[in-house]
């Protein structure tokens, strides 16, 4: 029996998942901010946690992985990869490949070994690849660099509507009140002077407000996530001109959380939609409902040679449940 660990690293959570080859999963583990962006200490910590508890719950020792994938946030260009791959090294394990998170995140929203991935979490990504094996990755390196949204961008964008609609620049929003009192303030004065004076980080959490508040009709809110929408839709359609999949039929999987927990009313999706359908009309959104560990594990499987069926892919998606909750 062969035996494939996956592993997913954020900057939230990692977690890494160990299955056999018939896709029964086995073992499981999970650590705190995986993303070496962020903190490399506290990423290779979580890595050592995640995939050691994993080996402990599964009764097996590294020489008895066949194959090992790691799908991680930050993975973005060599100078990350030269930082990583020590990382990895250092966990001794027999084969392993390392590659950006989006990898991962499609592998487990498709059926297909190729399409388009869009990532709307605390930030924004956008990556794909067509039937040939071409891969283009769109933007996942913050506004600056042309990228708009997440949990962060649309925090501060929540922040600056509230003080523009106070001093008369923006439409009013209910969102004035909420935002004060999810940040303890009497009145949006307070908060600018409190904010002026301190310099304080905005939480990303601010940026759930807007989706009960543009439910309600608020056109701040709304204008919002439909901007955010249509920036995806704008990456996603750069990315199949880039590959040539014009006229292809592939899934466009939708992961992040503000795109599979945050957008139920579809604001974003519909946004995204309307861009993508322009593009690609065969191409088909899929809101990413297993995680995305279970994709590293399946591809940790295809890179040792291994033909993943359905019916293993099946029994990973079944097999993680209650693993990470």
């Amino acid at each position: 029996m062969k035996y494939y660990l996956g592993v997913d690293a954020g900057g939230s959570k990692t977690y890494a998942m160990i299955a056999n080859e018939q896709g029964k999963v086995i073992g499981a583990g999970r650590g705190g901010n995986g993303n070496h962006q962020k903190n490399r200490r506290e990423a290779e910590d979580s890595l050592q946690q995640a995939v050691s508890e994993a080996l402990k719950s599964s009764g097996l020792t590294k020489d008895q992985l066949e194959y090992s994938w790691f799908g991680l946030a930050g993975a973005d260009r060599e100078p990350d990869f030269q930082i990583l791959r020590p990382i990895i090294g250092r966990l001794e394990l027999p084969r392993s490949e390392i590659s950006c998170d989006t990898w991962n995140a499609l592998r487990s929203g498709t059926e297909k070994s190729y399409g388009i991935v869009l990532i709307c979490g605390s930030g924004v990504n956008c990556a794909g690849k067509n039937s040939s094996g071409a891969t283009y990755q769109c933007g996942g390196f913050g506004y600056r660099f042309g990228d708009f949204g997440g949990g962060y961008d649309l925090s501060v964008e929540v922040f600056r509507s509230v003080l523009r609609a106070d001093e008369g620049r923006e439409y009013s929003t209910v969102l004035s009140e909420r935002l004060i009192d999810l940040l303890g303030y009497s009145s949006v004065s307070e908060l600018r002077e409190d904010y002026l004076d301190h310099s304080r980080d905005l939480p990303p959490r601010i940026a759930e407000l807007l989706f009960q508040a543009a439910d309600e009709g608020d056109r701040v809110a709304a204008g919002l996530l439909l901007r955010q929408g249509d920036e995806l839709g704008l990456a996603a359609a750069a990315t199949i001109r880039n590959l040539g999949m014009d006229n292809d039929t592939f899934d466009i999987v939708l992961a992040g959380s503000l795109l599979t927990k945050g957008d139920r009313s579809g604001i974003i999706r519909r946004a995204i939609e309307q861009r993508v359908k322009h593009a690609a009309p065969n191409g088909t959104l899929s809101i990413l409902t297993r995680e995305p560990v279970v994709g590293s594990v399946i591809l940790a499987m295809e890179s040792s040679g291994m033909r993943v069926s359905q019916e293993v892919i099946h029994h990973l998606s079944l097999g993680k449940e209650g693993l990470f909750s």
